[in-house]
């Protein structure tokens, strides 16, 4: 008989972000339905407007919470429920990001994401960079590379998210088959970067296609001494919640991990694999 595990999603999008709409009630359901013990809600917040890509003053923060709220009220003592946030471009504007983040309520959990590139490419986001040229999206995955290093020494989130993800949009979408191969230095400092701040990486089940980061950095990512790690399925609609979350705490046992983390308050809460 197998060992029964716990089974947390802990990237998902209600109709809070910009790119979803579905209440976050109707999420929490369709994490009871697929099985899960756990769902933690990490709406975008980000320093700017997605789309124009104009400064950001203010956050609706009451909103947030409000869904939130409700979502806890029809599930509670049913489903563990936990507030996050995916706090992406923070590097863009690093006093305002703080600024925003001080006015927030009370979170369990941070992701930290990096969904452009800088403004040697004029902030353009991963989701519409696209080029026919290889060596040009190299070109940019070195820079976002940077980006996400200028992140993680600023430290300020629980895990980095999708530590891979230009490869969903230049594979999925454009029709490249690329890697992160020759980046290996990028990555390691990354990824010790992470390590020594007490901080962890997400291992983005990317909604059952190629896992982001694949098994490769996550062997690394482990080697180094690595440990905190959490499992999202990057779900914007409640079909996807849970996708392929059993399958990917499989491919952290192959890579050397023991156990895994869900957040409250911040703290890590590690659970065995």
């Amino acid at each position: 008989m197998s060992a029964v595990r716990y089974l947390a999603d802990y990237h998902t999008h209600s109709r809070i972000s910009p790119d979803a709409r579905h209440p976050m009630t109707e999420m929490a359901r369709a994490a009871a339905e697929a099985g899960l013990d756990e769902i933690c809600f990490t709406d975008h917040v980000e320093p700017i407007l997605l789309g124009s890509g104009a400064l950001r003053d203010h956050y609706d923060w009451a909103a947030l919470a409000a869904e939130y709220a409700a979502a806890r009220e029809d599930w509670d003592g049913k489903l563990t429920l936990r507030l996050g946030i995916e706090l992406g471009e923070a590097v863009r504007d690093l006093p305002r990001t703080e600024r925003l983040l001080a006015d927030a309520p009370e979170l369990d959990f941070i992701i930290g994401s990096i969904h452009a590139l800088s403004e040697a490419f004029g902030h353009e986001g991963l989701y519409t960079f696209c080029t026919a040229d290889e060596a040009e999206a190299r070109r940019g995955i070195a820079d976002y590379l940077d980006r996400v290093q200028a992140l993680a020494d600023w430290g300020g989130f629980d895990v980095l998210g999708h530590l891979t993800l230009p490869l969903r949009y230049l594979n999925e979408l454009y029709g490249f088959h690329m890697t992160f191969d020759g980046f290996e230095p990028q990555m390691e400092a990354i990824l010790r970067t992470v390590i020594r701040g007490g901080r962890g990486i997400e291992l983005n089940t990317n909604r059952g296609h190629t896992p982001l980061p694949d098994e490769k950095w996550l062997r690394m990512y482990r080697e180094l001494g690595g440990e905190i790690i959490t499992l999202g399925s990057d779900a914007h609609a409640p079909g996807a919640v849970g996708t392929a979350i059993r399958e990917n705490q499989a491919l952290l046992r192959r890579c050397g991990f023991t156990r895994f983390c869900t957040f409250c308050r911040r703290q890590p809460i590690w659970h065995e694999l």
